[in-house]
């Protein structure tokens, strides 16, 4: 039997408990860093197959770290698990995270005779916050010579660049009055906040293709009769990569600064969470990962055969410090995309379960081949 079969089998011996458990993230979902009880139940499926698990672990209380293998190059497989406020797990986390405890399990039988340690990573809070930027600060990464992860979606990508993200509070602080009997005498934070989203829909005849800027607005007043003396508003910006970014940022303050000023209200801006950096793919990695998606009858396009599609994620932080690959795999979603709830019913569906199988072991498949082909320097 080969390496990969061996692999195969092992997965096959736990794929019905990674479907079980899939559904139990889908049904118990938990938004960032407050992921306790899905941390501590993939933690523990991991120390009931062989893992030495540290749970919680680099200073964050809903990440793990599961290690199979005694010396050697140590792989990376991040496991996300963080569901979205009311619509749960409607990015995929679910089969994020097991397919991410798949791979490792498929390889744990392994991993001494190839000389390598594999690591599942719990990384809390991909949804905001940026929980492998804290662990990259941690060291969490520090010793590994490759990462990697797999992410669900409507269609295949095998290298997707994603855009590099940063996210800002806006606060505006005017004065209250009487909105009938006095307006004159209040000065109208809701007025700045209204100003500055026009700014920045005026703004957009200028941004590039690639840039972004969404918000929401987190408080908009007291009561109608009540000039507005305070806004908060929470957006995020994002461009192709980190120098286009740093270029935009200052046009969309502007916006925001320009709205104080004609409304005489004062404007706090503050950094909301870590930034994220566009994806960096690995081309041996994502070479590897490709011929063995293919043998399991999924060939994955490239984001040069479709288009980029664009969307955020701190593993491009991961991937500007450490090789690294983060391949889309479709599920049947009739129409749905990401972050809606009709997606993250689509998750625990026959196509969700394929992309956790598939995913699984393109990833296990992938370590093999690095292992047994000695890649490690090519990296």
């Amino acid at each position: 039997m080969t390496r990969k079969e061996t692999a195969e089998s092992a997965f096959a011996a736990v794929e019905n408990d990674l479907r079980t458990l899939s559904r139990w993230l889908y049904d118990n979902p938990e938004i960032q860093y407050q992921e306790h009880q899905s941390s501590a139940r993939l933690a523990g499926f991991l120390s009931t197959h062989g893992f030495a698990v540290n749970h919680p672990t680099h200073g964050l209380d809903t990440a793990f770290e599961a290690t199979v293998g005694s010396s050697g190059p140590r792989v990376v497989i991040c496991c996300e698990y963080d569901a979205l406020p009311e619509i749960g797990q409607a990015c995929g986390h679910n089969i994020i995270a097991t397919a991410a405890v798949g791979a490792g399990i498929a390889v744990a039988g392994l991993a001494d005779d190839l000389g390598i340690r594999v690591t599942v990573l719990g990384t809390p809070a991909e949804e905001g916050g940026g929980g492998k930027v804290d662990l990259i600060h941690a060291r969490a990464f520090e010793d590994a010579a490759a990462s990697m992860m797999i992410h669900p979606s409507p269609r295949d990508m095998l290298d997707p660049s994603f855009q590099a993200r940063t996210s800002f509070t806006v606060e505006y602080f005017g004065k209250e009055s009487h909105a009938a009997f006095a307006p004159q005498q209040g000065v109208n934070a809701l007025d700045a906040f209204v100003q500055a989203y026009m700014n920045v829909a005026t703004l957009r005849q200028q941004m590039l293709p690639t840039d972004r800027v969404h918000c929401i607005i987190d408080h908009g007043g007291d009561a109608t009769n009540i000039i507005p003396k305070y806004t908060k508003s929470t957006w995020g910006i994002r461009s192709a990569d980190s120098e286009r970014l740093s270029e935009f940022i200052p046009k969309v303050h502007a916006c925001f600064e320009a709205a104080a000023s004609s409304t005489g209200c004062r404007v706090e801006i503050n950094q909301l969470g870590h930034p994220y950096l566009n994806m960096t793919n690995n081309e041996v990695m994502t070479g590897l990962y490709q011929a063995n998606s293919t043998s399991l009858g999924r060939p994955l396009p490239t984001e040069a055969d479709i288009g980029a599609s664009g969307g955020s994620s701190d593993m491009g932080n991961v991937s500007q410090v450490l090789p690294s690959i983060h391949p889309m795999l479709a599920i049947e979603t009739n129409g749905a995309v990401n972050h809606q709830a009709e997606f993250a019913a689509a998750t625990i569906t026959e196509s969700g379960d394929l992309a956790i199988r598939d995913g699984a072991l393109a990833m296990a498949y992938t370590i093999i081949d690095l292992a047994e082909q000695d890649l490690w320097a090519r990296l």
